[in-house]
């Protein structure tokens, strides 16, 4: 993802979502800005693996079932180091 804007993106900004990352995180909080380098997201929960039993989905699914557990005001997350990104909405609770 190098480009500095992405119409793909603009239509993320605003909403809560789930960015999927190559390291052992996963962040899930809202999208309120982004550049060529960097993601924004506000009231998020980035979460590291290596301090849980929890699979990456099963992780996420939670989440959905019973609320993101906030820990950070504000983050950065690397936009290279992304691996996905969606909608928290659409996350499937079934």
């Amino acid at each position: 993802m190098s480009s500095m804007t992405s119409t793909l993106l603009d239509g993320l900004v605003g909403q809560v979502v789930v960015v999927d990352l190559q390291s052992t995180y996963v962040c899930l909080g809202t999208l309120v800005a982004y550049d060529g380098d960097y993601l924004e997201i506000r009231d998020a929960d980035l979460h590291d693996f290596r301090d849980s039993t929890a699979t990456r989905e099963v992780y996420i699914y939670d989440s959905a079932r019973f609320g993101i557990r906030r820990n950070r005001a504000r983050t950065l997350i690397r936009r290279d180091d992304v691996v996905a990104i969606s909608r928290f909405e659409d996350i499937s609770e079934s």
